[in-house]
């Protein structure tokens, strides 16, 4: 196993948990998770969408000290050490930096531009991990350094298979994993689609409880 998977673990959907070598651990999506033993030291959802925003799912993952960042849609829903984050902006908060980028529909109203939905930039266990979010390809990929990128393929509400192998011909990470099928919308299949059209190393990783 490299850092790559000993960092990066799916937990179905569009649900990761990212594990550093100094023991910091963050969730991002949280969705239909387990009650893990160590609680996150960060939780990051990218919007308010049911599967994405779980509350019940949050609780399961947040001890006493976990930090949760969301988009500014989230504000007074989030029970917890809540902070909002608009696209663009930075933190840093157990010793992890985030930053946020957009993360949009351009051909269709699931997700506009203006509702503020995130995507993450996350540095943890020596990588830089981008989080795509619900999305489409989108301009502001061009700006977007990441060694893991975790992209929608599930088509209908996001990206489907092939224009994930677009995103990441613009990201060129040193390696991608499929997200966002299995559940709610897209399969087995459109992951192993983007495997075999995607020029990058693609990671099709086994889900985790």
């Amino acid at each position: 196993m490299d850092d790559i998977e000993k960092t990066v673990h799916w937990l179905g959907h569009s649900s990761f948990r990212l594990e550093g070598a100094d023991g910091k651990t963050v969730y991002i999506d949280p969705y239909k998770v387990s009650a893990p033993e160590k609680k996150a030291d960060v939780v990051l959802v990218t919007h308010a969408h049911s599967d994405h925003f779980s509350p019940a799912d949050i609780e399961k993952v947040t001890g006493a000290a976990t930090k949760i960042f969301g988009p500014v849609s989230l504000t007074g829903k989030v029970k917890g050490s809540f902070t909002a984050l608009k696209p663009g902006e930075r933190a840093d908060t157990a010793g992890i930096p985030i930053e946020t980028v957009s993360a949009y529909n351009t051909d269709k109203s699931f997700h506009p531009k203006a509702a503020g939905n995130l995507g993450y930039i996350v540095t943890i266990g020596g990588l830089r991990v981008y989080h795509a979010g619900d999305t489409d390809v989108i301009e502001e990929m061009k700006d977007i350094k990441a060694d893991v990128a975790l992209l929608p393929v599930g088509g209908n509400y996001t990206m489907d298979a092939s224009d994930a192998c677009q995103a990441a011909k613009i990201l060129k990470p040193r390696a991608a994993v499929p997200m966002h099928y299995g559940s709610i919308v897209g399969s087995d299949e459109d992951a192993i689609r983007f495997k075999n059209l995607c020029l990058c190393d693609v990671r099709v990783l086994a889900r985790e409880d």
